[in-house]
Parts: C-alpha cells; sequence; structure tokens
C-alpha cells in the first residue's frame, strides 16, 4: 500500500512537466495541443451502454490492430468499441481506417483520477492492450471495476523484464489474477510468467500483423502511380525515415543513379511535421524533386518523390522495385518490415529493429530482407537489386510464404476474447 500511495503522489507531482510537454509538443504537431482535456480523463458525458476498449499506442499498433478491430465490430457490432490511443497520427489512422464505426479517444495519463473519469465515460466491459504497456494505475482499475484485461501480442524483452518486475508491486494482484496474456512468443510468455503472470492466463498465440489485410485496390493503385511517375524508371522507397536517415538514403541514391542513371527514390519521412524540414533537405543539395502533396508528375529530370501525404504509404510500396524501411539505420527499433513483404517487394533495412527483432530475424532468414549497416551498404543492395528482377523475385515470393505461414494469432487472439465478452 505505501508503494502504491507513492507512485499515486508521483503522478500527481509530474501534471505540470506533461502539460508543458503537450505544449511543447504542439509547436510542431499542433495534435498535441488539441483535446487536452482527454489526456486527462475529462470527455463527454459517458456512453449509453457498455464497451469494448482497445489501446493502441500509435500508427504502428493501430495498423497492428486492424484486423482485431474489424472482427470485434462484426461479431459485436451493438457494442460501441472505443479505440485510444497516445498521438495524433495514432487518431488519424484511426480515423483512416475506420471512421465512425469506433469512438477515438487519446489515452489518459495514469493519475488516478484521470483513469477513474476515463473509465466513468467509456464503460469499458473489456479492455485489450496492443503489445505491452504496463500503467499501474490503469491495470489496478480494471481489477477494482473486475474489467477483464488482454494484453494482446504481448511482449517483453529481456532489458524490460529488469525495470517491470521493479513495478510489480503496484499491480501484483491483477498480474496474477486477472489479466489474459496473448504472448507473441513462448520466450515473450516465459519472461511475462517470471514477471508474475498467472500461468494457466499466459498464452502463446503469435503475433497479430501477420493477419494484416491489404486494400483490395491496393495493386491497382500501385501501378497507377507507378505508369504515373515513373512508368519505365527503377523505382525504390525509402520509407518511415528518421532525421540522419533521409541524408543516408540521398547519400545511397546519389551512388544508384551511377548504375541507374533514370532511378527514381521516393522519399518518405516517418513524421508529417519533418515534411518540411526534409523539403529544406533536397532544395539544401540541389536534387530535383516534386511533392506527392502537390500531385505534380516526375519528369525525366526529377530525381526524388517526397512523399508528404498521410495514408499513402502502402500505395508508394505497391509501385515500389525494392524498400528500404527506416527507423533503422538510426537508434529508433525499426518499422513495420510486413507491408512491403506482403506485397512482394524485397526490403533492406538497416541494424536497429529491435521493436519487432523476431520478424525482421524471420525475414532475414527467409530471404526477403537484408540488413545493411550504412548509407554505403543500402546503396550497394538497392542498386543491385533494381538491376536483378529474377532476384527481386526470389526474395518477394520467399516474403509471401513467410507471413502465410505465420498467420492464425487473430483466431488465436478472440478463442481467448470471446468468453470475456457478456
Amino acid at each position: 500500500m505505501p508503494l502504491r500511495v507513492a507512485y499515486v503522489l508521483l503522478t500527481y507531482l509530474v501534471v505540470p512537466f506533461l502539460l508543458l510537454h503537450l505544449v511543447w509538443r504542439g509547436f510542431s504537431v499542433p495534435g498535441y495541443r488539441r483535446r487536452i482535456g482527454e489526456r486527462f480523463g475529462f470527455r463527454m458525458p459517458r456512453l449509453a451502454r457498455t464497451s469494448i476498449w482497445v489501446h493502441a499506442v500509435s500508427v504502428g499498433e493501430v495498423q497492428a490492430a486492424a484486423p482485431l478491430v474489424r472482427a470485434l465490430l462484426m461479431r459485436h457490432p451493438d457494442v460501441p468499441l472505443v479505440i485510444t490511443t497516445m498521438t495524433p497520427t495514432g487518431s488519424e489512422r484511426v480515423r483512416a481506417l475506420f471512421g465512425d464505426s469506433v469512438v477515438h479517444s487519446y489515452v489518459p495519463y495514469d493519475l488516478a483520477g484521470a483513469v477513474r473519469r476515463f473509465f466513468d465515460w467509456a464503460r469499458p466491459m473489456l479492455a485489450v492492450i496492443m503489445e505491452t504497456e504496463l500503467w499501474p494505475n490503469l491495470y489496478h482499475e480494471c481489477g477494482q471495476r473486475r474489467v477483464p484485461l488482454v494484453l494482446a501480442s504481448a511482449r517483453v524483452s529481456l532489458r524490460s523484464v529488469r525495470r517491470y518486475r521493479r513495478l510489480i508491486p503496484l499491480f501484483r494482484d491483477t498480474l496474477s489474477h486477472g489479466i489474459v496474456i496473448a504472448a507473441q512468443t513462448p520466450a515473450d510468455a516465459d519472461r511475462f510468467r517470471s514477471l508474475g503472470a498467472n500461468p494457466a492466463r499466459t498464452h502463446v498465440t503469435g503475433n497479430i500483423k501477420f493477419d494484416f489485410e491489404l486494400p483490395p485496390e491496393i495493386t491497382s493503385r500501385g501501378r497507377e502511380l507507378r505508369l504515373q511517375q515513373a512508368q519505365r524508371r527503377p523505382l525504390w522507397v525509402a520509407a518511415s525515415t528518421h532525421d540522419g536517415e533521409e541524408e543516408a538514403a540521398l547519400d545511397a541514391h546519389a551512388r544508384i543513379l551511377e548504375r541507374h542513371p533514370d532511378a527514381l527514390l521516393v522519399l518518405v519521412p516517418r513524421h508529417p511535421e519533418r515534411f518540411p524540414q526534409v523539403a529544406a533537405l533536397l532544395e539544401a543539395r540541389g536534387i530535383s524533386y516534386v511533392t506527392r502533396s502537390s500531385r505534380a508528375i516526375a519528369t525525366p529530370a526529377t530525381r526524388v518523390l517526397l512523399g508528404d501525404t498521410m495514408g499513402e504509404l502502402t500505395t508508394f510500396y505497391a509501385a515500389a522495385d525494392v524498400a528500404f524501411v527506416g527507423g533503422s539505420l538510426v537508434r529508433v527499433g525499426g518499422h513495420n518490415l510486413l507491408e512491403p513483404v506482403a506485397l512482394a517487394v524485397p526490403v533492406v533495412t538497416g541494424p536497429h529493429n529491435e521493436n519487432a527483432a523476431d520478424i525482421a530475424e524471420l525475414l532475414v532468414d527467409c530471404g526477403a530482407a537484408l540488413v545493411v549497416p550504412d548509407w554505403a551498404g543500402l546503396a550497394a543492395e538497392v542498386s543491385w537489386l533494381l538491376g536483378d528482377e529474377a532476384e527481386r523475385g526470389k526474395r518477394g515470393g520467399a516474403g509471401r510464404q513467410a507471413i502465410l505461414a505465420n498467420r492464425g494469432a487473430l483466431d488465436r487472439l478472440l478463442a481467448l476474447i470471446d468468453p470475456l465478452i457478456g
């Protein structure tokens, strides 16, 4: 009890810093200045009936949750489905994928009062948290209100185990009795058990990310973009890039042009607030480019198409010969490798794929992806693949087979969730 009291007091002491954080982030991402009340549990009058609540931190988790959300909407059409995110980009992705079929809210900060107000409003009969986020007050509230809590596609690294173990006393009862853990791998399940999770409630279901469905029209969209922008040109994508990776991609592209002088690079920064910064980089380097938002058509002299729109990344992949997935040449931890692989596009990635190390390892082992250490390695690999159609087809086919072999996590997860929905 003293530890819980200390934690609750500490969370309230950090409130001024949370507000400053929102204001500061709001300068570059205006979405952080909007709907601030939701982050403290203030919203509309409570929902008319109990809901199913799914939490997905940001864009990647929302995308991973999409098959589950669609399945829940189909199975329980009369039950409100609340989706919470932490980031504005996650909110935008929820709107793009599900429109008005779900209710979106920002997840409350882990303040006792904010969490209570959120539960009073959302009235969840079930809480599903994608992957792993351990919030003592939120978990405690689930236990107090007897709301079943499911950690879906749950994972925990060895490094995280040591950190989480210090927090366990804050929600030991909930962890041992009230949480259903749907772990990605047997190793993840073992680590959760070592933290005190109830063995009878800890299951290995696999990674739901493999169960995603591509939009049925995505192939035709990619073909249309290719015909419009690069009909007879080699085309590669550098996607979800972070600061430092745009420079690496442009350095690589300069070398690629020595062997493929008509190659076109589609450069897609991860965060929309960085679009102007990357455009300025292209200007400073004197690189001929067009922006996707302008809908301008690339000329033979155009070297880069700047992907400065939201929701089109899959279309860019569908148009590409080769894809580099960012967040991996810098210490971010990598981003979703499965989307380009599902489109039979060979993937190049950097060495930092800690966010989904098992997926990266699987794709490298089957030959669908290759890890490079730096921009020079990126240039060499992309240049080779652009000139070898047979190798691209071999890697693309291997990737698709790997995805098919690892599907099924959604059905296993639903088998755990269905009995918990009243």
